[in-house]
């Protein structure tokens, strides 16, 4: 089987540009630091094995909780 240099540029080039967006938005949802996790989303895309496993990770992570303002608000009168 020959695997054409062409064909595989192309196709990391193309996850160079889609993963980060993906790795954002995942981030987002998933982590507290989006934008690291896109970076190393970039990083990740140039080689796709890893990309693949990094993305899986990802999206099997649990969601994180954002903590509510009116919840830190009733917290700090409790307190007083």
């Amino acid at each position: 089987m020959n695997i054409n240099a062409t064909l595989l540029g192309q196709i990391i080039f193309l996850f160079v540009f889609i993963l980060p967006i993906i790795f954002y938005y995942l981030g987002k949802k998933k982590t507290q630091n989006p934008i690291l996790t896109a970076i190393t989303g970039l990083f990740c895309a140039f080689i796709p094995p890893v990309a693949l496993i990094f993305l899986i990770v990802l999206i099997l992570k649990d969601d994180v909780q954002k903590e509510n303002s009116s919840h830190f608000v009733s917290k700090q009168n409790s307190e007083s």
